[in-house]
């Protein structure tokens, strides 16, 4: 076991799709120390700002997604996937990798062309209920899928891939939850209160925040803190709201204490964000960002609904007004957040990591030992 296999991860363009590789990663050193990931992203993706701050080697191709408004933009896409080949065609050659992972995007696509061209066994980790078109193109190539949402497998032929439902690789919550009463001091909050988390991404989501502004403009229910993360570029805009039952930071990170004091919490229906607050039982009420790419929030924000897990608040009906009914409704409705808390712990996969870890090095025929804590 001293021989070193190179492991190419691919994917990136947004976080979705790339912290998931980076946690898949980890965890498959951690189970075999010989594996060596590499990761392949786009150079106008967020792998450009993460990539170099981590302890993984990587390349950043001239990637482009398709132009769909603007067709005539899409020399780009073709000029960039003729160097990405030649790249991707050395650096092949240089790594031998035995394994190609893509983790979804356009950051994606090239790598998982190459490995099939290269015969090199593709698998894939499709993290939303939708899967995007790469996902989908490349199912067909792939010799496994971990799904992050159960219902991502009807959107994907089905041809031979071994499809596994292992939710999303997540930092999973401590074995012992933190005292949710101490949580809440944390954050200058009384015992007795009710806590809302509010956040939508590290850029955060304007809807999101301007309707909360009116809301505390309005008036908050009584009892009833909020922890509002508004995202970096618009904190600004927002700090003003701080006070004592308002606690509003740019970002938060790590985000474990907050979850920790919350009860509930108001957000946007990306895939990670959602399967962390499964993972710590937190009944949700979700607003998807209705331009997301296959309205996929919309896909997952629905699917966790059915599951009993969480309330579906579309953006269009979003208002101070509504916010607050369903804010007063739910946290008058003891039943009903036991019974969303439930459903949110049923869907709940903080392990996500290390299985897809252990089904990786099945098809590179490693052995599946138990990780070095």
């Amino acid at each position: 076991m001293t021989d070193t296999l190179h492991v190419i991860f691919a994917g990136g363009g947004t976080g979705g799709h790339l912290y998931p590789g980076l946690a898949i990663a980890r965890a498959l050193v951690r189970r075999d120390p010989s594996v060596t990931p590499y990761f392949v992203g786009a150079r106008r993706g967020i792998e450009r700002d993460v990539l170099p701050h981590t302890e993984f080697e990587h390349t950043l191709l001239d990637l482009h997604p398709l132009y769909r408004p603007n067709v005539w933009e899409n020399w780009k896409t073709l000029r960039g996937a003729a160097s990405a080949w030649i790249s991707m065609t050395k650096l092949g050659a240089r790594l031998q990798p035995p394994l190609v992972v893509g983790t979804g995007g356009y950051a994606s696509g090239m790598a998982l062309a190459w490995a099939f061209v290269q015969r090199v066994p593709i698998a894939q980790h499709i993290g939303d209920s939708h899967p995007g078109m790469t996902a989908r193109w490349f199912t067909r190539m792939s010799r496994e899928a971990y799904l992050g949402f159960p219902e991502a497998e009807a959107y994907l032929p089905h041809v031979g891939t071994r499809f596994h439902v292992t939710g999303n690789p997540i930092e999973p919550p401590p074995d012992i939850r933190p005292d949710k009463t101490a949580a809440k001091a944390r954050w200058g909050f009384p015992a007795s209160s009710r806590v809302l988390l509010v956040f939508g991404g590290s850029q955060g989501a304007r809807a999101i925040n301007q309707t909360v502004a009116a809301w505390i403009d309005r008036g908050l229910p009584r009892d009833l803190c909020v922890l509002w993360a508004t995202g970096k570029g618009q904190y600004d805009a927002f700090k003003q709201y701080d006070r004592a039952d308002v606690r509003v930071v740019p970002y938060l990170s790590p985000i474990g204490d907050a979850y920790a004091a919350s009860d509930v919490a108001f957000v946007r229906g990306g895939m990670m964000g959602t399967s962390e607050l499964c993972a710590w039982g937190l009944p949700m009420v979700i607003c998807p960002l209705p331009t997301a790419a296959n309205d996929h929030q919309t896909s997952n924000a629905l699917a966790l609904e059915s599951a009993g897990a969480a309330i579906h608040l579309p953006q269009r009906e979003l208002s101070a007004e509504r916010l607050d009914a369903v804010m007063r409704q739910l946290f008058g409705d003891a039943a009903r957040l036991s019974a969303l808390t439930a459903g949110a712990l049923t869907r709940a996969r903080p392990h996500a990591a290390d299985e897809i870890a252990q089904h990786l090095l099945r098809l590179l025929e490693r052995p599946v030992r138990t990780p070095t804590r």
